[in-house]
């Protein structure tokens, strides 16, 4: 195990650096909600229901996986902090504490609570912030054309409903959007880091067909202690130079050029200059890809899918910490 740990030691320093018991009294919201008397088979311990959604995070793994690969691996198992004369916690038990937790609308208030954390160590907002998005895509639903028309104008289809097995299979908040003439289908990660230290600070989700302006106001983090904004130009247009404005920001957001009006070369420059500083969030997304083994979420609906890269995200921010600190 002590060859292990030097050869990988990410797990035992995120083991050991997080403050996981300050989550306790969030992660207990999970049990409250249902548990009617003391009688009965005690719940597990939520800090280690918690690890394991952390596990799971960090190398998006499904919720049999999990249970496997803590099973399998001894490294895995003392991350969570069980012993090897333990019960692992199975699939269906890791399904169903996430579920609670995100009906009791707690994956927020997880994340704020380590950004404070993070802010109390040293690690506060500072150089401004930047705004970007990414493409969630989850499992594509076959449905005929006349269902697809009734789920966007916001019905369920008769023949959902008809079949009381077909509807809990069915996503009616993912949307279909084409980037760069590719369709997508899914939802959309938006997310405010701050330039100096590069956690994420704010996040929002939404339908893939949102356009990614929309989320600007609900990105913006007040606590950085600098003014500059940065962002792509996606968040361009005089409407959102005025919201900036008025909010006190140093608007970075990349110039647009337009059909009959080109960009000049200064502003071409001056975009790739703002470039190198935006480019900070491009490496976020990049991690969960390469390091974190992707994008790809396995659920359906909104909720599930909000509260799902909810963890996601503050998943990346403890990460993070550890390897600040390495």
């Amino acid at each position: 195990m002590e060859k292990i740990d030097e050869m990988q030691p990410s797990l035992p320093r995120m083991k050991e650096l997080i403050p996981w018991e300050s989550f306790r009294p969030l992660l207990l919201q999970a049990y409250v909600q249902d548990r009617k008397s003391n009688a009965g088979r005690k719940p597990i311990d939520p800090v280690i229901m918690f690890r394991m959604l952390i596990l799971q995070q960090l190398y998006n793994l499904s919720d049999e996986e999990l249970e496997y690969q803590v099973n399998d691996r001894r490294s895995f198992e003392e991350f969570v902090g069980l012993g090897i004369m333990n019960s692992i916690p199975d699939a269906k038990t890791v399904w169903l504490f996430r579920e609670r937790l995100i009906n009791a609308g707690v994956v927020e208030e997880l994340f704020e609570m380590f950004d404070q954390f993070l802010c109390e160590a040293g690690f506060k907002p500072r150089g401004g912030q930047i705004v970007d998005a990414t493409l969630i895509p989850v499992p594509i639903q076959r449905n005929t054309r006349e269902e697809n028309q009734e789920i966007k104008a916001g019905n369920v289809p008769d023949s959902f409903t008809e079949n009381p097995n077909r509807l809990p299979q069915k996503d009616l908040d993912a949307r279909w959007v084409k980037k760069n003439d590719v369709s997508y289908y899914g939802y959309k990660n938006s997310i405010n880091i701050d330039r100096d230290h590069g956690f994420i600070r704010k996040y929002d989700i939404s339908p893939a067909n949102i356009h990614d302006s929309q989320m600007l106001p609900a990105l913006i983090d007040p606590k950085n202690e600098q003014n500059f904004f940065f962002g792509d130009s996606a968040y361009a247009g005089n409407i959102f130079e005025e919201f900036l404005s008025a909010a006190g920001f140093e608007s970075y957001i990349h110039e647009k050029g337009h059909k009959n009006k080109p960009l000049s070369e200064a502003s071409k420059a001056f975009n790739t200059v703002k470039s190198r500083v935006r480019a900070l969030v491009e490496h976020v997304f990049g991690q969960m890809v390469m390091t974190m083994k992707g994008k790809y979420t396995r659920l359906i609906g909104f909720t599930r899918v909000q509260g799902w890269w909810g963890l996601r995200n503050l998943t990346f921010n403890m990460r993070r910490f550890v390897m600040k600190l390495a």
